[in-house]
């Protein structure tokens, strides 16, 4: 992995939803310009830093077609999960009640 790059492993990127990636690939494209723009003017310390945004984004780019392809599965939302836990509690603790109350 490049350097700078650890928060977009693969495996990392298997998490994210798509507004997640669809903002991390804007920063990375934002970067990309900036990066382009010090080479240009003689500032840029570490070309190597523009191949591992050029993957980044690249990458990106993979796992946003792989999903809308189906090849790649959508996260469940983290959210709906935790909600659909709490209801199971909830309704749990309705039926310890009506049980109590018979």
């Amino acid at each position: 992995m490049a350097i700078g790059t650890k928060e977009l492993a693969p495996g990392e990127l298997d998490t994210f939803e798509d507004q997640r990636l669809v903002e991390e690939l804007r920063k990375a494209k934002e970067e990309l310009f900036n990066l382009r723009f010090q080479s240009a003017t003689g500032q840029l310390e570490s070309h190597g830093r523009i191949r591992a945004v050029k993957r980044d984004i690249a990458r990106l780019y993979t796992v946003i077609r792989e999903r809308e392809l189906g090849i790649r599965a959508t996260p469940a939302p983290v959210e709906a999960t935790k909600a659909k836990k709490k209801a199971k509690k909830a309704d749990a603790a309705d039926e310890a009640v009506k049980e109590e109350t018979e």
